[in-house]
Parts: structure tokens; C-alpha cells; sequence
């Protein structure tokens, strides 16, 4: 049956730092830290001297075409992730979607603003939130999931997310970490021959370009050309489209891919320190592969307003649906960072 939203599906991470005045530590926002790079900024900033004329977006959709090997026919650029999902919404003919949770819940919301019925398949914990392909209603025309999955942090195996596809059936994949994997493995970006299938990539997340707003999809030229009717005239910026193309060079890709290394590397010390409090109840969800996690914790919203009193800032878990009360979501970050979030969840849970 139809799930009603029951969740506060436009609650996102930046709400728990939008009026701190810097005054707490983010663990709350997925953006990697001291980003955007000084060489990146620099691009960016050149790119100004041509504001007076309008974007031309060529030179970047060429650039992310041959990123992922693919003609730029199946390539279009979007002010970020999140105004795909409003495209897609907006454009496909669907009579079923779903939505596979816990997941970003801008999809949802996206859909349901279009006047769509939403169903919602809910992934487990008890199974470790993995994904069962059966599941997924065979009627379902629309289905879409995220790889690595926010917030569970969970990376599903390419195989598993091809058996959703099926002929007739958009399969939209929500590859918005997917740049934070080592190796991007069990990526289907690039990918041609799974039927309908449609991957949402930004560019928001490892470059710290949030403000600016770029992302992009892959998908068949006909599914392409579709949303790009549905987009406003020039819906990216010129200083977006110069990040575009700066953010797929094969220098931006190699400083992407030390990156990932740098925080899988980051996110094992966080996850070996939130180990030591199971006897209080704190329980993550493993083998974490995005650059956050999710953890369960008693009493989550005092721990979570108590962590504030401390100087830190986390996602609530709740406003995703799946999840209940006593989830939090935290950011990755370096060492020092995790050691003195640590000491204060340490301070939180003996009290």
C-alpha cells in the first residue's frame, strides 16, 4: 500500500549547523572537509570574467562524457543532484515508483510535490540494510535507490542493483558518494547495458561545492533529452561549468581517488573508536563505505542535543525513513577531529 510521509523529508543536514555561527564541529553535513581546493577555487574564480555572457555548457558535458566513456547524447549537466530528482519527477510518465529506504530522502520528496503516489520498500537493520532485489514490487515502473546509500553507508554490489532493472522500468541510481569509494567499485556509471537505468552523480560532496550547485546524469539520449526538456534555459552557471570540467580531469580524478583512500582510512579510526562503546549500547552499521555512518545509540536526540552542549554537531536519524529515534548519522573526519568527538560522546554516554 502507499506509505504517507510520516517523515520530515526536507529536514537535511545543514539544519543542524545553519545557525551556529561556526560555533560547533560538523559531523552533521557530508561535504568533505577544507574543500573546495585552492587550485579549484582558482578556476572557478577565473570563470567570473565571463559572466556578462551566457553559460555554454558544451565544453563540460564533453568533459564528463569522456570521464565516464559515454557519447554526451547520454550526459546532462544539473545544478546539482538534488534538481535531477525534481527533473525526473517532473518528466517521466510513471504509475508506480518506489523508493528504496533508508535512503536521501529527496527523491520522495521530489516525487510527491509532482503528485505522484509514493511506495517505499524498507531495507532492514536486522539485515544490515542490505538489498534484497525481490523486494522491490515487480509492478514498479520507477525505482530508486542510492550507492553508497545515505545514511546507512551501506555499498550494494553492482549485480544486486542491475536485477532491479527490467524493460519498461526507469531504475534511478543515486551515485552521489560514489566518487568517495576507493576505486568507485560497483559503480554503474559508464554502464549501457542495464535497461533504463539513469545515475545521478554530484560533485557537490568530495569537491566542497555545495553552494554552487553542479551535478550531473547518465542515462540513454532519449531519457537525456526528455529531462533537458523539462530543465529552465541555462539551469547551470558559468562558474559551475568551469567546476564540472576542472572536477573530471584526470588530475582531479586522481586527487578524488587519494582522497577516498585518505577517508576510508579515517573512517576506520571512527569506527574502532565507536566499537569501545558497545557495553553502552552503541551499535554501527558495518562494513561502512561512504564517507559517513550510521550509528544507533540510545536516547539518540538527548545524546545528539548534549553532543551541541559540547561543541558538536550531528544528523538526526529520524526525519529518513526506516529509521526511528535512536539513530544518528556522522560525518567522517581526520583524526584530531574524531579523537575530540570521541571524548565528548565518551562524557555524553557516562553521564
Amino acid at each position: 500500500m502507499p506509505t504517507e510521509p510520516l517523515h520530515d523529508l526536507r529536514h537535511h543536514g545543514d539544519a543542524e549547523v545553519r545557525d551556529d555561527g561556526g560555533a560547533l564541529v560538523d559531523l552533521a553535513v557530508n561535504v568533505r572537509a577544507d574543500t573546495p581546493p585552492a587550485w579549484l577555487r582558482e578556476r572557478i574564480a577565473a570563470s567570473l570574467a565571463g559572466l556578462a555572457a551566457y553559460p555554454d555548457g558544451r565544453a563540460a558535458r564533453a568533459a564528463v562524457a569522456a570521464r565516464h566513456g559515454l557519447p554526451v547524447e547520454r550526459v546532462l549537466l544539473t545544478a546539482g543532484a538534488a534538481e535531477a530528482f525534481v527533473l525526473l519527477a517532473r518528466a517521466l510518465k510513471v504509475s508506480r515508483p518506489v523508493v528504496v529506504h533508508p535512503q536521501f530522502t529527496e527523491p520522495e520528496a521530489a516525487l510527491r510535490d509532482a503528485g505522484h503516489t509514493v511506495d517505499r520498500v524498507l531495507l532492514r537493520a536486522s539485515d544490515g540494510f542490505r538489498l534484497d532485489p525481490a523486494a522491490v514490487p515487480e509492478d514498479a515502473d520507477l525505482v530508486v535507490i542510492g550507492n553508497p546509500t545515505n545514511p546507512t553507508s551501506v555499498l550494494h554490489p553492482a549485480a544486486s542493483v542491475a536485477q532491479l532493472a527490467r524493460p519498461g522500468r526507469t531504475l534511478v541510481v543515486d551515485e552521489a558518494f560514489m566518487d568517495a569509494v576507493p576505486g568507485e567499485r560497483e559503480a554503474l556509471a559508464g554502464r549501457t547495458d542495464v535497461p533504463g537505468l539513469v545515475v545521478l552523480r554530484s560533485l557537490t560532496k568530495t569537491w566542497g561545492l555545495a553552494g554552487l550547485r553542479i551535478g550531473y546524469v547518465l542515462a540513454a539520449p532519449e531519457t537525456v533529452a526528455l529531462l533537458e526538456r523539462a530543465q529552465p534555459l541555462w539551469p547551470v552557471s558559468t562558474p559551475a561549468l568551469a567546476a564540472a570540467e576542472a572536477c573530471v580531469s584526470p588530475a582531479a580524478l586522481a586527487e578524488a581517488e587519494e582522497a577516498a583512500r585518505e577517508i576510508a582510512a579515517s573512517r576506520a579510526f571512527l569506527l574502532a573508536g565507536l566499537r569501545d562503546f558497545a557495553p553502552s549500547g552503541v551499535r554501527v552499521v558495518e562494513p561502512a563505505e561512504a564517507p559517513f555512518v550510521l550509528v544507533r545509540v540510545p536516547d539518540a536526540a538527548g545524546v545528539r542535543r548534549r553532543l551541541r552542549t559540547l561543541g558538536y554537531a550531528a544528523r538526526r536519524g529520524d526525519t529518513f525513513p526506516g529509521l526511528d529515534a535512536d539513530w544518528l548519522r556522522l560525518a567522517v573526519r581526520d583524526r584530531e577531529t574524531t579523537e575530540g568527538f570521541l571524548r565528548a560522546l565518551g562524557r555524553v554516554l557516562d553521564a
